[in-house]
Order: C-alpha cells, then sequence, then structure tokens
C-alpha cells in the first residue's frame, strides 16, 4: 500500500482515502462518492479496529461481509480497497497510541475509555501507510471528526479532513452498521433519536434557548420509548465540545442511546438546516 502511494505522488495524482469498519451502506457510499470527485487515487480502508472496542463491546460480533462490501466499493468506482489483517496493524511487539486530550473526555469518552486512543491510532496508521491527501469521515461520529481534525492539526498531518453530513433513511433513523443488530420493533424504537433532534431544532428555531428546557423534551421523548436508555443527552459547544447553558446556531445535540443491547449515537446542530 505504502509503494503504491508513493507511485501515485511520484506521479502527480492525489490520494483520497475513506477509511470505514467495513459493512458498508449508503452513508459510506456517499463517502466514497465524493472521495471519487475530489482525488485521482480512491482508497477504501476497511478494518474492524480492536484497540477502539472495550471490554464486553461488539468487537467480536460487529458485522463483517468483505464480498458485499467490494460491490459498494466497485459501484463507487474505488481504485484499492485496503484491508490489513489485525496481527499486521497491531503485531505482539507494538506499543505505540496516539492520544487526544481534552476532545476526547466528554460524551462517548466519558462511558468508553480508551475508545478515542484506539480511533486516533489506527487513524495516524492509515494516514501513515496511505498517505491520503485528503480524508472523508461521516458527521454521525461528531465528536470522533472533531478528534481527528485535532490530532491532524497538532501533528501537523499534511491531510485535509473532509466531514460529510449524515445520512438517513427516509423514516429520518441514521445509517449505521449496528443497525443490522436492531429487530423490527427495536428499529422503530429507534427513530425516537431523531425525532428528538427534529423537536430540539423545531423548539431552538420557535425561539427557545434554554437548553435545560430542551433537555427536558428530549430526555421525555426518548424515555417514552420502554426499549429504550439513554446513555447521554448532551448540549455542547459545536467546536470545542464544552457545555452550554444557553444554546445558539453552533451549539450541538449529541445523543447516544442503547436500544436493547445495541448503542446507537446521532447528532445535529441546533442551527443548521
Amino acid at each position: 500500500m505504502q509503494n503504491l502511494s508513493r507511485a501515485a505522488h511520484r506521479s502527480g495524482r492525489t490520494i483520497t482515502l475513506v477509511p470505514t469498519m467495513g459493512y458498508l451502506h449508503e452513508g459510506h457510499a456517499s463517502l466514497l462518492r465524493e472521495g471519487r470527485r475530489r482525488g485521482d487515487l480512491l482508497v477504501l480502508s476497511i478494518f474492524v479496529n480492536p484497540t477502539q472496542f472495550g471490554v464486553g463491546e461488539d468487537f467480536e460480533a460487529y458485522p463483517r461481509d468483505l464480498v458485499r462490501d467490494r460491490a459498494v466499493a466497485e459501484s463507487a468506482s474505488v481504485d484499492v480497497i485496503f484491508a490489513p489483517p489485525a496481527g499486521e496493524m497491531y503485531p505482539a511487539s507494538y506499543q505505540t497510541y496516539v492520544d487526544v486530550e481534552r476532545l476526547t473526555l466528554p460524551l462517548c469518552g466519558a462511558n468508553r475509555p480508551g475508545h478515542f486512543r484506539g480511533v486516533t491510532t489506527v487513524v495516524s496508521k492509515l494516514f501513515n501507510i496511505v498517505q491520503p491527501d485528503v480524508a472523508l469521515f461521516g458527521a454521525k461520529d461528531y465528536q470522533q471528526l472533531a478528534v481527528i481534525r485535532r490530532m491532524v492539526a497538532d501533528l501537523n498531518m499534511p491531510v485535509e479532513v473532509v466531514g460529510m453530513p449524515i445520512v438517513r433513511e427516509d423514516d429520518g433513523l441514521a445509517l449505521s452498521s449496528r443497525n443490522a443488530y436492531l429487530s423490527p420493533e427495536q428499529r422503530q424504537a429507534a427513530l425516537c433519536l431523531s425525532r428528538s433532534l427534529r423537536t430540539a431544532k423545531g423548539l431552538y428555531r420557535a425561539g427557545e434557548r434554554d437548553v435545560a428546557t430542551l433537555r427536558d423534551r428530549v430526555t421525555a421523548i426518548i424515555a417514552a420509548e420502554p426499549s429504550t436508555v439513554a446513555d447521554y443527552i448532551e448540549f455542547r459547544n459545536g467546536d470545542s465540545l464544552e457545555e452550554v447553558g444557553v444554546a445558539d446556531d453552533r451549539t450541538l445535540l449529541a445523543l447516544a442511546v442503547k436500544i436493547g443491547t445495541t448503542r446507537l449515537i446521532d447528532n445535529c446542530l441546533l442551527g443548521e438546516e
């Protein structure tokens, strides 16, 4: 992979990378189509990264289907699929990690210790291996996108990080590989995430700025579904991820909700159409 990337750069070609854990859906396909537009060599990485899963999380059960993923990649005109084995990415002697500090503390970082250390480590390794000029990430993992941008800026990595909009089903459910875990009843219950985001944005457009009031409404919508347990319902500054008491256009509403045993995340910026 490194030799191929070096050769591409020597010939004046630009490289775009879409890092994924596979089991691709239309959200990933939207990243690949944009990646195709932005560069000469489009690389799709597929790697279920063990270091970002905690004890008791779904690493072993995480859905995998490389044949299906290859079909999605071909339809998006991907040039290279990079799908390394875990033993090559993390050999027995491995001992180096990348850690972004403050941005990783709230939200998913508070309940998934070590998760973002795994994310930043594997993304930095992918950047070193693929050597992309542009890398594309979905905004559904808003905190992940913010953390990767911070890492790239702090470590002077010559990569343009592009955040792409959340892709949703017609009924509003954000596309996620973990949606495959949901029963039909659980999938219906999962609509409370997007419904609560729409409600909060509607209240904000109507003039509501008090975060406590907005949080109460969102909490009530999620609690109304008996199979759901909120991991967090947070209103944060969209840049620093610090807590806010008064909402503005850059206020992030971030959700993590368990539907049965499946943990889903979703988010919106209140002032964004």
